[in-house]
């Protein structure tokens, strides 16, 4: 399952970056929370 979150967390960084999209934007294309965004984003970086 690890490389599932992995994964996801790489594709949410792609997509801020390439779409220039906000935590909530991103949230609102991937149908999950803003925590959830944040919390990966922020835990690949860690």
């Amino acid at each position: 399952m690890k490389d599932y979150i992995e994964e996801r967390a790489i594709g949410i960084a792609n997509y801020i970056i390439d779409n220039n999209a906000t935590v909530r934007q991103t949230a609102r294309a991937y149908g999950v929370s803003k925590s959830t965004v944040h919390t990966e984003v922020i835990k690949q970086n860690g």
